[in-house]
C-alpha cells in the first residue's frame, strides 16, 4: 500500500458534501446582510414577500429598537432566522425591486434633462423633442417651456410652470418605449 501525501488526506473535521466553517461564516453573514436589508424595505414591500410571522415580527422589532447594541443582537437574531429560509427567492424579490427602481430613476434623469434642456435651449430642444414624438401639440409645448423660462427669468428658481412641464414630459416619457 502506498501512503497518501497530504494533498491527498481528506479533511477529518469536514465530512465529505457538508460546507466548511468558512463556507457557514460566508453564508450566515449573507443571511444577516439580507434580513438587514429587508429591515429597510417599506411594509408594503415587506408583505409582499411573504416571508415566516416569526421573521416579519423580528424584521418590525428590529425599527422599533434604538439602542445600538440591541440593534445589533436584533440583527444578528434575524440572521438566525433567515438561514432557515431559502433566501433565492427574497434575493430574487429584491432584485426585481432594484432594477424597477433604477429603471424608475433613469426615467426621472431623463425627465430632468429634457425638462433642463428645454427652459435653457428653447425652441431647438423643442424641435428635437417633436422630431422623436411628432404627435405633441408644438403650440401647447412651446406654452409650457415659455412659462418655465419666464418663470426662471424672474424668480431664478423653479416654480409651478417648470413643475407643470416636468408633470407633462414625465407623461410624454411614460408612454415612451
Amino acid at each position: 500500500m502506498t501512503p497518501q501525501s497530504d494533498d491527498d488526506t481528506p479533511d477529518e473535521d469536514q465530512p465529505e458534501g457538508h460546507p466548511s466553517k468558512s463556507a457557514r461564516k460566508r453564508a450566515a453573514h449573507a443571511a444577516q446582510e439580507l434580513g438587514e436589508e429587508l429591515v429597510r424595505l417599506r411594509d408594503v414591500e415587506l408583505d409582499a414577500l411573504k416571508l415566516p410571522e416569526n421573521l416579519l415580527d423580528a424584521i418590525r422589532e428590529a425599527r422599533r429598537i434604538s439602542s445600538r447594541g440591541g440593534l445589533a443582537r436584533q440583527r444578528q437574531f434575524i440572521g438566525k432566522l433567515m438561514r432557515d429560509i431559502d433566501p433565492a427567492p427574497i434575493r430574487a424579490a429584491l432584485d426585481a425591486r432594484h432594477a424597477v427602481d433604477a429603471q424608475e430613476t433613469e426615467r426621472f434623469k431623463r425627465v430632468e434633462n429634457w425638462r433642463e434642456r428645454l427652459i435653457t435651449q428653447g425652441a431647438p430642444a423643442l424641435l428635437e423633442l417633436q422630431h422623436w414624438r411628432p404627435d405633441i401639440d408644438a403650440a401647447e409645448w412651446a406654452q409650457r417651456v415659455h412659462a418655465a423660462q419666464a418663470e426662471r427669468e424672474r424668480s431664478g428658481v423653479r416654480g409651478e410652470a417648470s413643475r407643470e412641464l416636468f408633470r407633462a414630459l414625465r407623461a410624454l416619457f411614460a408612454t415612451m418605449p
